[in-house]
């Protein structure tokens, strides 16, 4: 846990978006800043300190940029016997370079417990990228195998929709060889991180993966892997009772957040993006903290010398 005091002293000193064209062409996703320079095939990612949920950018939240660039350059390091990556150094808190890579059309998400858009669907009657999950499920219960459920990799501001394996080589998205390949890689990096996870008192729920080829044609994994913005996580020693009771678990990832704009602000992606109380960043803060803390074993480390955005062009040496 940070000070609170600490957090409100920096809830104005956050990345909002930063300008930074002579490191190349640019492209905004949803939290992070990417800037490419074709000649060398490398690109600079800054992790902003955006805040997204429903597709749509909320607000910004202090540290959530260092937070997640340092929580998935942990897990790169961690897995890339696994499963090569894409990153190079780590040049800033916030920053890594990474080898400029052809993204591949899909995003592979492993869910081992049916909860979120998932269990929304089968409360539905539906199924989930063609996989029709077991009858009598509730909600937060464990699945009888972990199994990936792909989506669409849509546009900033547009909703990721679920597809199908079958779907997906039939439509000419990811060619059969190289699916093939992805699906194991995914599937061994879940079972790694689960594992990890485990010895951590924590429960690995859904995470995803994003793939790309690099200049030389090798399939890595790149963006992010493991953080709280592209997993659940659990408290693993309180579930079972919990699930019992027919109560929540106890949730380390943003979906206290999706939550509480769904029931208090009756917000899920239209209409106009709401206030967030500071309160609840400074919650959002905390929990991405003993986030980090659990899954890593190390302790959080906040970068508070001066302006975030001088500090980071100055790592650049811009």
């Amino acid at each position: 846990m940070l000070d609170e005091s600490l957090i409100r002293d920096q809830l104005h000193n956050t990345v909002h978006e930063i300008k930074l064209p002579q490191l190349g062409k640019h492209y905004r996703g949803k939290v992070r800043e990417n800037f490419i320079d074709e000649e060398n095939h490398q690109r600079i990612i800054i992790s902003t300190d955006r805040l997204s949920a429903f597709d749509k950018v909320i607000t910004t939240i202090p540290f959530k940029g260092q937070l997640l660039n340092q929580m998935s350059t942990f897990w790169f390091e961690k897995t890339k016997h696994i499963a090569p990556n894409h990153i190079i150094d780590i040049p800033d808190p916030n920053v890594v370079r990474v080898h400029e890579c052809q993204s591949l059309p899909v995003e592979m998400i492993v869910r081992a417990y049916i909860t979120g858009s998932a269990w929304r669907a089968y409360q539905k009657g539906e199924s989930v990228s063609g996989i029709t999950f077991p009858a009598g499920l509730k909600n937060y219960q464990k699945l009888p195998e972990p199994v990936i459920t792909p989506t669409t990799k849509a546009e900033v501001g547009e909703h990721d929709l679920p597809i199908s394996r079958e779907e997906i080589i039939a439509k000419g998205l990811v060619e059969e060889d190289v699916y093939t390949d992805i699906e194991k890689k995914t599937m061994d990096l879940f079972k790694f991180a689960s594992d990890y996870c485990a010895q951590n008192n924590l429960i690995l729920v859904d995470c995803k993966f994003e793939f790309g080829k690099t200049h030389d044609g090798e399939i890595v994994v790149i963006d992010e892997i493991f953080t709280p913005d592209a997993s659940r996580f659990w408290i693993k020693d309180s579930y079972q009772e919990r699930f019992e009771k027919g109560e929540k678990p106890e949730i380390l990832d943003k979906e206290f957040f999706r939550q509480w704009l769904i029931k208090e602000k009756n917000f899920m992606g239209d209409g106009p993006i709401p206030e967030i109380p500071d309160d609840i960043k400074v919650e959002f803060v905390n929990r991405y903290v003993q986030s980090f803390e659990m899954i890593t074993g190390q302790d959080f480390v906040p970068v508070v010398e001066g302006n975030v955005i001088e500090r980071i062009k100055k790592n650049l040496k811009i």
